[in-house]
């Protein structure tokens, strides 16, 4: 990869989930050949002094992230024999300081549950405001064993439409070739209304039209990459059902489920969409949203 590779940054926040994330990130880095960059980012330094010291057994916010950087850097020793890695704490709002980062990143990777959120609540605002507006591709690392040691040998790519998923594409296909792995590409589609069929159903040739519909597009949207990566071994398949349900189903199957999303430059806010938001949220495996920028 060269001197300039760009590294694969892991935001940490002392979490279980976070230390995943880490075991994850050292995988990636030694399969791509990148360096590995943890960064814990914390507002102490903003009001650590200009508080009245309570006793002496709470540790302070910069003990705690020495800590923190500390336990993630010794075991990506421990996981990741001659990784180059660095660390940083840096003193900014964790979702600016994770953006930051990722413009000078190869992918950001993050744990699903940040510290001191609820087992049950819904996937970690960081994460989820990190992946909505990367420049780069982040990974949120959650989903079982199986799936976090890489033993289902697939990567899942959620075909999206033309314009959110070139990039989405070639990330998928470089991945199942980094890994030896199966490429298993997944379009979805739905029965149309029909309002005057008497019965509901739809006709025969409606459906057909549908699947031969989907399974075109899966054709167009992949052709370039397959050619560029030969020894990728490569499935397609289209399922009737809303996407985000086909999906999700379908990642208990899988290592990696890789999914586009549209940047428009200069607009802010979330712009993930349904089946994204779902993949975060009940993923079996890690989720990478590759940002698609228009």
């Amino acid at each position: 990869m060269g001197m300039m590779a760009l590294p694969l940054v892991v935001g940490l926040d002392g979490s279980d989930g976070s230390l995943l994330a880490v075991d994850w990130a050292v995988d990636e880095a030694l399969r791509r050949e990148l360096p590995l960059r943890l960064v814990y980012a914390s507002l102490w330094q903003r009001y650590e002094g200009a508080l009245p010291a309570v006793g002496r057994e709470r540790p302070s916010e910069r003990v705690m992230a020495e800590n923190i950087v500390g336990t993630a850097a010794e075991r990506v020793r421990r996981h990741g024999s001659g990784l180059a890695v660095d660390t940083d704490t840096v003193p900014a709002e964790a979702v600016s300081a994770l953006l930051a980062e990722g413009r000078r990143a190869t992918a950001v990777v993050t744990g699903a549950r940040g510290r001191g959120e609820l087992k049950g609540a819904l996937l970690g605002s960081v994460s989820l405001a990190v992946a909505a507006r990367s420049d780069c591709p982040v990974v949120v690392v959650r989903g079982d064993k199986p799936a976090l040691s890489g033993s289902h040998e697939r990567v899942l790519l959620g075909a999206g439409e033309a314009d959110t998923s070139g990039e989405a594409v070639r990330f998928a296909f470089q991945e199942a070739a980094l890994r030896g792995c199966e490429l298993y590409v997944v379009r979805a589609w739905r029965y149309p209304a029909y309002p005057n069929a008497a019965d509901g159903t739809p006709g025969e040739d409606s459906v057909l039209r549908h699947e031969e519909r989907a399974s075109a597009l899966i054709d167009t949207l992949v052709a370039q990459a397959a050619a560029d990566h030969p020894s990728v071994k490569l499935r397609k398949k289209t399922m009737e059902g809303p996407a985000r349900k086909v999906l999700v189903h379908q990642t208990s199957a899988a290592d990696l489920v890789v999914v586009g999303a549209r940047r428009r430059s200069g607009h802010f806010g979330l712009q993930l969409g349904r089946v994204t938001h779902t993949l975060l949220q009940h993923a079996a495996c890690p989720v990478v949203v590759v940002p698609q920028t228009t």
